[in-house]
């Protein structure tokens, strides 16, 4: 009977605390929908904009001022995570959000030693305390958190917990998260951390403010130890792996985040979604590369001085490095105006596109002759810049020393009209004066184009003739792409094979590139543009403010940068083209009567009637007795100077040539013994002088 009794009680029992059970369940689930957890479904982070290959090239702290990098497990160190959840909350894989056994022994900890000796808090609950922040440190709050976290593992999976704690983590100052923390500690990404690295990322959030290397690195560097020989406790290092690592420096330096790309970031902030990156085509790596270029070249061109840079991929129109200034925020230069955009006068820069179409058209080969003398055009008369003339230059030699006189020449011949067609057939369209037609002065800048442009037209040279609209992502969405033809292919490597021939600026290495450089008029804007055989790089180097800057020119200012911007791209140099079949390039010797003189009549040749004054040697002056010291080991060589001629001149002394033909004013003659010797100069003309000069 008694054995009935008890039965009954314990049934009665058991069915009161099912009941029980089910109602504070009930309850529990009543509660949970009434009060759920504010978890965002985005959670507010810092707007990115990445490279190409979604490298960080730029991020914009949160609205309260955070800097708050959204992570996702993928981009941290596996065994970063796996120290974190070691040391912070080793059963977090297994419990549903509150680790009894953690609790029970932090409890245990403190009654015996009257202070907290270890907490019980699952990364869960630390979740719940970064999402909705205590008032205080009470045992109410506590219980808050706990059941906060068991709602947090109802919502959540747990790879989905792990990536908002480590995106809302607090690392100190305005860092939150691990990621912001490892490029503000150590200057990289979170993806490879050396075992020291990992360890300090483990103990910052703890007590951020208290342990942040720039600002109490004892304080860091032991906390960083305290993790490393809990994790040898726990059996994730060995003994000489945390040695090791014990030994690591902990830097005191808080690096500011990733800031490249300035220009183009904030032209991408108006597309910005929360929570999704905005990218660019840009390369992380180029970019890098081209603004320490233009860093360096400001400082030593001096104050107000700006540079400009663009690097496109020839082959699809990509941009993978654009800088817009030299500094952003140096507002001396103007650094937050974009002057890869800003409409300037391109110099010479437009000359290979002239002669381009006159290959196309058959009216010069490279050794053409053309006359570089004064002319008048109705009015126009174009000097080049260095105020001297050359006489009769073969194309080649036009084109390679940027003489303007046969330059424009040429651009009569071929129409500027027709220049300025296919230009915008190319998709740039040249900004010309209010009211005004296309005219000869758009062979030496009279025109405006910007950097971009000018990087967009190159792009048929380094790709067959065929030029891509550029684009580098912050256009909109139904932006215009267009693929047109600049030059044919056979006169599109003409121009190549010129540009190939351009002696590189004093110290630069040649780079198997093909460049031009050209400079404004007023010494306002200087330029470069070169390219291989796929990738283009524009240089603009001037003042913002359109100001002059004497000494200013494409060759002495622009072109070492664009050279030292191909090497610090880091791209390795794609060859130009070779020769293609069918192309024309005979020697002179070999020229049809058509092409030997390049002229605007309809036989294609200019009167052969000099214009220029006979040639006449002005030092030394016929009769002279000249002392050179001939008995001496060490005699230098007499200078002879002209005025008048045409180029190119030779010189003879005594009926023997000195040299080869020569385009200088100038020459030397060593005497090979005193006596009276005669010297004779003769131009491109036949027109000679000659004096008679004694030498002791």
């Amino acid at each position: 009977m008694l054995s009935r009794k008890l039965v009954h009680r314990s049934a009665i029992a058991a069915a009161s605390l099912v009941g029980f059970l089910a109602i504070a369940t009930a309850s529990l689930w009543e509660l949970d929908r009434a009060f759920p957890p504010p978890l965002p479904a985005k959670l507010t982070v810092s707007t990115e904009v990445q490279d190409r290959d979604g490298q960080l090239l730029r991020a914009f702290a949160t609205p309260d001022g955070y800097w708050r990098l959204e992570t996702r497990l993928d981009q941290v160190d596996k065994p970063f995570v796996d120290m974190l959840v070691t040391y912070e909350d080793k059963r977090f894989w297994d419990h549903e959000g509150v680790d009894v056994l953690a609790l029970a022994r932090a409890a245990g900890q403190f009654a015996t030693s009257g202070h907290i000796v270890s907490g019980g808090s699952t990364l869960s609950m630390q979740l719940a305390r970064l999402i909705e922040p205590r008032e205080s440190r009470s045992l109410g709050s506590k219980i808050k958190q706990m059941l906060r976290a068991i709602q947090i593992e109802r919502r959540l999976s747990k790879r989905e917990i792990l990536e908002r704690y480590l995106t809302l983590a607090p690392y100190g100052g305005n860092l939150e998260g691990v990621r912001a923390a490892s490029l503000a500690y150590f200057g990289k990404e979170p993806k490879r951390l050396t075992v020291s690295e990992a360890a300090l990322l483990v103990a910052l959030p703890q007590l951020p403010e208290k342990r942040r290397p720039d600002r109490n690195l004892q304080i860091a560097h032991a906390a960083r130890d305290r993790v490393l020989t809990r994790m040898v406790s726990a059996g994730l290092l060995g003994e000489r792996e945390a040695a090791r690592a014990a030994l690591d420096d902990v830097s005191g330096l808080r690096r500011t985040l990733p800031a490249l790309a300035a220009h183009a970031a904030y032209a991408m902030l108006p597309k910005a979604v929360p929570g999704q990156p905005l990218q660019l085509t840009i390369r992380k790596s180029v970019q890098e590369g081209l603004e320490q270029v233009a860093r360096d070249a400001a400082t030593k061109l001096g104050p107000r001085l700006s540079v400009a840079m663009v690097l496109a991929d020839a082959r699809t129109g990509d941009i993978l490095g654009e800088v817009g200034s030299a500094n952003f925020f140096d507002a001396s230069r103007s650094g937050w105006i974009d002057m890869t955009k800003i409409v300037r006068s391109p110099g010479s820069t437009l000359k290979p596109f002239i002669y381009g179409l006159a290959f196309e058209q058959g009216l010069v080969a490279q050794e053409t002759l053309i006359d570089d003398s004064p002319v008048d055009f109705s009015g126009y008369r174009p000097k080049n810049f260095d105020m001297g003339y050359q006489g009769d230059v073969s194309i080649r030699q036009a084109l390679q020393l940027s003489l303007n006189v046969p330059a424009i020449r040429v651009l009569d011949a071929v129409g500027p009209t027709r220049l300025m067609a296919r230009f915008r057939q190319a998709g740039v369209s040249p900004m010309l004066p209010v009211n005004e037609a296309p005219g000869l002065a758009i062979g030496l800048g009279g025109v405006g184009v910007s950097l971009r442009d000018l990087v967009q037209l190159y792009t048929g040279l380094a790709n067959g003739g065929k030029t891509h609209t550029l684009h580098d992502g912050t256009e909109p969405a139904n932006a215009e792409r267009n693929t047109a033809t600049i030059l044919d292919g056979q006169a599109n490597w003409q121009i190549i094979d010129i540009l190939s021939g351009v002696k590189p600026p004093e110290g630069a290495l040649q780079r198997g590139i093909a460049y031009k450089t050209g400079t404004s008029y007023g010494y306002r804007d200087a330029w470069s543009v070169g390219f291989d055989g796929r990738y283009v790089l524009g240089v603009w180097v001037g003042r913002a403010d359109a100001g002059a800057v004497p000494g200013l020119s494409g060759y002495v200012s622009a072109a070492p940068i664009l050279f030292e911007g191909f090497v610090r791209s880091g791209l390795v140099t794609v060859p130009l083209p070779d020769k293609p079949p069918g192309v024309f390039s005979p020697k002179r010797e070999d020229l049809p009567m058509t092409l030997a003189r390049f002229g605007t009549g309809s036989d294609g040749l200019v009167q052969a009637t000099p214009t220029e004054p006979a040639p006449t040697i002005i030092f030394p002056p016929d009769g002279a007795r000249v002392d050179r010291g001939t008995n001496s080991a060490d005699a230098s060589p007499l200078v002879l100077k002209l005025q008048g001629g045409r180029a190119p001149f030779r010189w003879l002394a005594n009926g023997k040539p000195l040299t080869g033909i020569d385009r200088r004013r100038t020459a030397t003659w060593q005497p090979d013994g005193a006596g009276y010797s005669t010297l004779t100069v003769i131009d491109a003309a036949g027109r000679a002088a000659s004096v008679k000069v004694f030498v002791e």
